[in-house]
């Protein structure tokens, strides 16, 4: 039987009032990268916080490597590595010299983290910049830097909270093929905070957060099939006015725009009929349209969907 890297039980944390994790559970198994993804303010940032054990649960459960956070916090943390959202190492230290420190403190011996992290270093493709200050690194760098050191203790989980925000589209895809290879080629368990639906796409399952309750959780196909025969693609001109006249129709529930195309989600068993009245409407209003059809929905449009209407997105 393959044994469960991360469970997560029953975990809840408030802050007065605020209610940031309600009774979340998690299971990730080894090789398996899990993407928590969920509007600003959901909780997602808080639930890693209480993962790696910088907050304590007010109820609730996290073993990693069957080791409790509760009874066996040393050995459950000997087992994580982590990786922020913001470049919390030392920029007036050199690349190697902020793996070392970082090493030192975990109580390393000198014959034990300077192999693994020239080993670490090359994996993320920093092993010529090892003498370099860290402040002096680039974005994408800094983000590669912070994974070396979150590798250096060889964790069984890592834990990622938005690693890529900020950086270019290059850099992300570089930084998301070390994370595959380190799922697939070492077998770690993953668990990221991401904003990004091409993102949360490559996960081998996604959670939904909303108001710090996990509201939906399957694999990115199962996901999207959530809304299989509701996604309908417009195209056509002008937009502004498409956009308009499809947010008026009473069975679209939402209409986002996606560069000069127009998705509209739409209520179940209503899509053929949302087609002949808005193709009719538009043309009789002085719009073109050049298609309007049925398409497999993206993960966007399922964000959109979970994360409810704009005004409960401003209440949370």
């Amino acid at each position: 039987m393959t044994e469960t890297v991360l469970l997560v039980e029953h975990l809840s944390r408030s802050f007065g009032d605020i209610h940031a994790v309600k009774d979340v559970n998690l299971n990730v198994q080894p090789g398996q990268i899990y993407g928590l993804v969920g509007p600003d303010g959901a909780g997602k940032t808080t639930a890693l916080r209480l993962i790696c054990g910088a907050f304590k649960p007010d109820q609730g459960s996290v073993k990693i490597c069957g080791f409790s956070l509760l009874d066996k916090a040393e050995q459950a943390r000997e087992r994580i590595g982590y990786l922020s959202q913001q470049f919390s190492l030392y920029e007036d230290l050199t690349v190697l010299e902020n793996i070392r420190f970082l090493a030192e403190v975990r109580g390393m011996a000198h014959d034990e983290w300077l192999p693994r992290s020239r080993e670490n270093l090359a994996f993320v493709g920093l092993d010529v910049f090892k003498n370099r200050l860290a402040g002096q690194l680039s974005g994408g760098m800094k983000q590669k830097l912070g994974l070396a050191c979150a590798l250096v203790n060889r964790p069984r989980l890592l834990l990622l909270d938005e690693p890529t925000t900020g950086v270019d589209p290059v850099t992300r895809q570089d930084f998301w093929q070390l994370v595959i290879r380190l799922a697939g080629e070492l077998g770690m368990a993953v668990l990221v905070c991401t904003p990004y639906m091409d993102e949360a796409s490559r996960c081998s399952r996604v959670g939904f957060i909303r108001k710090g309750k996990i509201i939906q959780e399957g694999t990115p196909s199962q996901l999207r099939q959530l809304l299989t025969g509701r996604i309908l693609e417009l195209k056509g001109d002008p937009v502004p006015l498409l956009l308009e006249m499809a947010r008026r129709d009473t069975d679209v529930q939402d209409a986002q725009r996606f560069g000069e195309q127009i998705h509209l989600r739409v209520a179940e068993g209503r899509a053929r009929t949302v087609k002949r009245r808005l193709d009719r409407e538009i043309r009789s209003s002085g719009g073109t349209v050049r298609s309007l059809q049925e398409i497999p929905p993206l993960l966007e449009d399922v964000f959109i969907e979970l994360a409810g209407t704009p005004q409960e997105a401003r209440d949370e």
